[in-house]
């Protein structure tokens, strides 16, 4: 949205910012420079409808408008021929939705509605780099193809392979956990390695089980051995029944919990919404059974929070329950950084595409270095306990962990 130095209003009759609105639409369509129209501030009765994009396409030689419905668990699109998609935007402006935002290459143009129904028209500078494109499926670099069965078996795509759109987050965050465990296999030591193990705590309906199982021996033809480990005993019945019916081999789903799983030798340990020190016990799986890859999606971070004093001069901050709750959460994933790298792996906290159903996006992708240098696992050991002083935290699980093991000397 333009900034208040930006924004030029035109105060004007409603009926005529309208028609000024809709004229630059088509304007902009024309000369083919309408990147897209965003749909916001929506009043109308669908529960969970957030907003609409609208941008020009081609489809079959033919130009389209592509309506997509952004709703808080999916997307539903929509094409139809330009003329049909300008009426249906005109009956959705001001009706449903009190705000319109034209973006081209130069400029934002935003049509707003006060609550009485008064319309008034702004334009700024465009605050944005997107180049405008009218083709129907924009080429994105994947790690996986549509086309692959597994995706099928799970309800990502139809029996033609198309892509349900209700599943399309889905499908951006299989891709983007397959992006991330390349750019790590591709550092790690398993580069080398012709045999994978790999362990997926928490596999729930099995999405990313079967993606890095697919992608390590269709993708990299490697001999891989995935186990998915679950909690629901439903959820281990439907994975190996898709398994079996794919004829699937080296891929098994067991029940199971993290805190006494029985595992031997794994190269690849993930665990994916472990919930407060289940991820503890996952990272400690991972550099007791030698893992080159750790990959882990905290959730929930209970056990520092009671701990934490509020030392000076953060007193006036922490006193709020929402800034100790944030520093609770920077804490315990900081420590677990910090563990993973005292323990001889490259370590890297960032955020992950959201997860379906939660706001947790955070990720720890830990590569076990080559070799392990005692003075700076001695550094980093120090720099744990400095923290730990400093906030009066007498105990994180995951270290007691390591120091129960042995694995921090």
């Amino acid at each position: 949205m333009p900034s208040p130095s930006q924004i030029s209003p035109l105060e004007s009759s409603t009926s005529q910012a309208i028609e000024r609105f809709f004229s630059l639409v088509h304007t902009h369509l024309q000369g083919g420079t309408l990147i897209k129209v965003v749909l916001g501030n929506y009043s109308g009765p669908v529960a969970d409808l957030l907003r609409v994009q609208v941008r020009p396409v081609t489809i079959k030689e033919q130009a389209c408008l592509s309506f997509v419905y952004r709703h808080q668990t999916k997307d539903i699109t929509k094409n139809v021929p330009v003329a049909d998609g300008l009426a249906l935007l005109r009956t959705q402006v001001g009706q449903d939705f009190r705000n319109a935002h034209l973006l081209t290459p130069t400029e934002e143009i935003q049509l707003a509605f006060s609550k009485k129904g008064k319309a008034t028209l702004r334009f700024g500078k465009a605050e944005h780099h997107e180049a405008v494109s009218q083709e129907h499926n924009r080429q994105k670099q994947r790690h996986l193809d549509l086309a692959r069965p597994f995706l099928t078996a799970l309800g990502v795509t139809d029996t033609q392979q198309t892509l349900i759109p209700a599943m399309s987050r889905k499908w951006k965050q299989i891709n983007k956990f397959i992006e991330v465990f390349d750019r790590a296999f591709v550092a790690s030591q398993l580069a080398k390695a012709s045999d994978i193990h790999v362990v997926d705590f928490g596999s729930g309906k099995g999405y990313l089980t079967f993606a890095i199982h697919d992608y390590l021996q269709n993708t990299l033809g490697l001999s891989a051995h995935v186990t998915g480990v679950e909690l629901r005993q439903d959820m281990v019945e439907l994975c190996n029944s898709a398994a079996r019916r794919l004829g699937l081999t080296g891929l098994h789903f067991d029940h199971g919990d993290v805190r006494d799983y029985k595992a031997g030798t794994i190269d690849v340990m993930i665990a994916l919404h472990a919930c407060d020190i289940a991820t503890d016990y996952a990272i400690h799986m991972g550099i007791r059974t030698g893992a080159d890859i750790i990959m882990c999606s905290p959730c929930c971070h209970k056990q520092i929070r009671p701990q934490l004093l509020s030392p000076h001069p953060l007193r006036p901050i922490l006193q709020h329950g929402v800034h100790l709750g944030q520093e609770a959460e920077m804490l315990t994933d900081g420590l677990r950084a910090l563990l993973l790298d005292a323990c001889g792996y490259d370590t890297q906290v960032f955020e992950f595409i959201s997860l379906e159903h939660t706001n947790k996006n955070k990720m720890i992708l830990a590569v076990k270095r080559a070799h392990r240098d005692p003075a700076h696992t001695e550094e980093v050991r120090g720099q744990i306990n400095e923290i730990k002083s400093f906030y009066g935290i007498k105990e994180q699980c995951l270290e007691s962990l390591l120091q129960a093991d042995a694995l921090l000397t």
